[in-house]
Order: C-alpha cells, then structure tokens, then sequence
C-alpha cells in the first residue's frame, strides 16, 4: 500500500536545521508493531503517524515513535504535525485545534507563514513536575557527563528528575564552556543515571544573549546519541525553572537554544503561567519547514 509521508525540520524557520521529524500521513491498516519498523527505518529521533481523532471534534491523532519504543507525548512532533496538518487544510493565517496523543488532549495554535513553514504553539497537557529532587550527586553526574564536579551546579540549582509525561534528569551546568565540553558514553550514563529516567537534559544560562538558556539532550533509551530540540524536556524544564527563577505570577517566556554543538540550531519558546506561585499552565512553541515528501511502499 502506498502511504505518503513529510520530513520536517521542527524548532526552527529553516531547513537543514532544527530536529527532523518524519510524518506518516495514510496509517490505515498499520499496527503498533509496524509503525515501529517504519520508525526504525527512518532511524530519526522521533517519527509521527496522523490517525483519525477520537473525538469528532479534535483534528487528529497522533502516535509517536522513537527508533526503540512509542512515546505518550513529544514536543517536536506536535510542533511539526501541527503546522504539517494546517498546511495541509490550507489555512492561510492562523488556526487552532486539538490533537490527541496518549498522554491526553493538546491544545494548538498554528501560524502559517508560507506555503511550506509555519509555527506552532501547544499547552503540555500534564503540568510539569519535579518528580526526585536528589536522584543523583553531583560527582556522579560529573563522571556520567565526562565533566569536573566544578561545572555541575549554578545559583541554587542542582540535578533534579522532571517530568511532563516524559521523565527527564535535568542537569545544570556552571557555563556553557562546560555544555560545549560533555562527552558522555551511554554506558555511562546508563549505569549512572538508570534505566528509569535515563533521558539526560542540560542546560545552562545563555552568555551571549542570544536566549535565555542553552540546552543539550542525550537519550540512550531512544538510541541517539544527542537531540537537536526536545520540547517534552523543555516542558519538564518548566517545573526546574519555577523552583530556581522563583517567577512571580503572570506569563513568563523562556527561549531554549539546542542543538548547536550538532550544527543543528534549534529554538524552543517555553512559556509559564504561574498563579499563586505554581504552575498553571506551560506552553511550548517553535516554527517548522517542510524538507520533502516521499511514498512508503508498505
């Protein structure tokens, strides 16, 4: 059966940057399993197949793959089915719909930009939390990230786990010297952080201006080495930051650049909204481009 699919490049407004992501447009017919294999073969970091919605109302459904194992939610394949599906429909500004993915409903917002970019905003559907607040000491995770215990730590942060759907250990670093100098194994950080959580997000403050932090991902689990933008990290980010910014209540914007040490630049806009100190809502949001588009003989 022929089955079209699009390769986007998502967090970012131009291609050949940002993180691919491949969408699976006809699914009719495929299984868990096989929408599996078709992941494994396009051997990127996340690929999205676009079902009919459960409820009649809401746009689609998505299910989201890595190479290894589905994902109840992901920040990149929302942001680029979003704006993929709004192309699609033939929106010329702007739009707003729900997707369902396994972790619940999400909420988007969609600008079209040209014929073949846009931009997608969405409200994480679960607020985020610190889940372990001491998984790990800072010597530890110095050796794991091939670091001095130096560069773990910055203002009253430390390593903590974070969750939005998808565990993250967060780990903060003094400088973005040190983000530039990881070189982590995933031995080592499998034996140093688990197999529960063994998705490693760090990040530190961004010296030059460009954003307000910077950030790098590893993921042995997913069988990558490193993601260029991860938005299910940098919504769980959300719940690191309200404890380290102390913000107070209103609507605070972050920008996120990853990806840079992979000459892969990408932005993530996380949003908090915080009412009486805690956290009501979170959103993230970037731009997308559409690479190419192909046939699945499958």
């Amino acid at each position: 059966m022929a089955r079209r699919f699009v390769v986007l490049d998502v967090f970012t407004d131009r291609a050949l940057s940002g993180n691919p992501l491949a969408v699976v447009l006809d699914t009719e017919g495929l299984d868990g399993n096989h929408m599996q294999a078709i992941a494994r073969e396009f051997n990127l970091s996340e690929t999205v197949f676009v079902l009919k919605p459960q409820e009649e109302e809401n746009r689609a459904r998505l299910r989201i793959f890595t190479i290894n194992h589905e994902l109840p939610f992901a920040g990149h394949p929302t942001v680029g089915a979003a704006v993929l599906l709004a192309i699609r429909d033939g929106v010329e500004t702007s739009t707003d719909f729900v997707l369902e993915e396994n972790v619940g409903p999400v909420t988007c917002h969609v600008t079209v930009k040209r014929e073949r970019s846009g931009s997608a905003t969405f409200t994480v559907p679960r607020i985020p939390e610190i889940i372990d607040a001491e998984p790990m000491s800072r010597e530890d995770c110095a050796q794991a990230l091939g670091l001095d215990t130096s560069d773990i730590g910055f203002d009253d942060y430390r390593p903590v786990v974070a969750s939005a759907g998808v565990p993250f250990v967060c780990v903060p670093l003094a400088s973005r010297s040190a983000l530039a100098r990881i070189s982590p194994s995933a031995a080592r950080l499998i034996s140093t952080f688990g197999g529960g959580a063994d998705s490693i997000y760090v990040f530190c403050r961004d010296e030059d201006g460009e954003g307000d932090f910077r950030a790098r991902m590893f993921a042995a689990n997913m069988g990558i080495d490193e993601d260029p933008a991860t938005g299910s990290a940098a919504a769980s980010l959300a719940a690191v930051l309200l404890a380290g910014e102390k913000p107070g209540d209103g609507f605070h914007a972050f920008d996120i650049l990853q990806g840079v040490e992979m000459g892969r630049p990408s932005l993530v806009r996380l949003g908090l909204q915080v009412a009486d100190g805690g956290l009501s809502a979170v959103t993230i949001g970037g731009g997308a481009v559409i690479l190419s588009e192909g046939v699945l003989h499958v």
